[in-house]
């Protein structure tokens, strides 16, 4: 339990960071360009593109994209519980041990 002054979707910022940073050294990896975006599902189009598979379950965490702009710009409607914030670690591993199993 992190406790009551934790701000859930700052930490959830980072997770999509941490896949967003994942992408995209994948895709340097590939020898592919991408432009300065954010957005989870278009970076992985673009690994997709690359010449890899991106299985469903990686194509999922697209959904990390609106945790992008929080620390920043506000405005997630609802609080995020610490649920949801492991939830979204979850999908932030899950994409960068993906990335990390294409690289090594």
């Amino acid at each position: 339990m992190l406790g009551d002054e934790v701000l859930y979707e700052d930490l959830c910022f980072d997770a999509q960071q941490a896949a967003e940073k994942a992408i995209k050294a994948l895709l340097i990896h590939r020898g592919a360009a991408y432009p300065k975006t954010h957005d989870i599902a278009h970076l992985l189009t673009l690994v997709q593109r690359s010449g890899l598979e991106v299985p469903e379950e990686i194509r999922q965490c697209d959904r990390l994209t609106r945790y992008a702009g929080v620390s920043r710009y506000g405005g997630l409607p609802e609080a995020l519980a610490e649920e949801d914030y492991a939830r979204i670690v979850r999908m932030a591993e899950r994409v960068y041990r993906w990335a990390e199993s294409l690289i090594v």
